[in-house]
């Protein structure tokens, strides 16, 4: 009698012991789903463009940080400045991390030059290098635009998508993201917070 007492409790104490590390396994395989569940689109190919300081940045300096990339050229009169504005908010609204980087790439590099980069991104009050603006010559940025980011790239530098794109810390596009859109925004905003559990 005795001896059935004393290991009910202990069988007990096993069978609690298994539920609490299946439950672990299920919280640890949620939060893996929760990561993976951004779908893995195209891996952005190897390029080497001049960051306006006038130093190359390219797609290793890309990799490590979570990356959130646009076309624009600073004389566009019409869709440019509001993507600049979103892209403004959102640099200062992940200010405090610096896994979290901005990449906008000239259109019209015969008029953005380095110069006129720079000032263009004073007035959008980018002052580090969590926002880069990057230029290269035309063929080059089409390639890149069609071929790894896959946006049209017809009748530059008008002819431009308004759309933001997410890359991740490998280099893999993950998501695109309308640039006019606040439910789209706070959609990217989501994304970015599921790729930072994995940074």
């Amino acid at each position: 009698m005795n001896k059935g007492k004393i290991q009910l409790p202990i069988l007990l104490g096993i069978i609690l012991a298994a539920f609490m590390a299946i439950g672990g396994a299920m919280v640890i395989y949620q939060a893996e789903k929760s990561r993976s569940s951004i779908p893995e689109l195209w891996t952005v190919p190897e390029f080497e463009f001049t960051e306006r300081s006038g130093e190359a940045f390219g797609l290793d300096d890309m990799k490590g940080k979570i990356n959130v990339v646009d076309f624009i050229f600073t004389n566009c009169p019409d869709i440019c400045p509001v993507m600049s504005a979103r892209m403004s908010e959102l640099y200062r609204y992940y200010s405090e991390y610096d896994f979290v980087r901005f990449v906008s790439i000239s259109v019209d590099p015969q008029r953005d030059t380095l110069e006129t980069l720079r000032a263009y991104a004073g007035s959008w009050g980018a002052d580090d290098d969590r926002w880069v603006f990057l230029r290269a010559p035309i063929d080059e940025v089409v390639r890149v635009m069609e071929g790894g980011f896959k946006l049209t790239a017809l009748e530059l530098p008008m002819g431009h998508s308004n759309r933001f794109v997410l890359v991740d810390k490998n280099g893999v596009i993950r998501s695109y993201h309308d640039s006019f859109d606040d439910a789209d925004l706070e959609a990217l905003k989501g994304n970015i917070k599921q790729l930072a559990k994995g940074m």
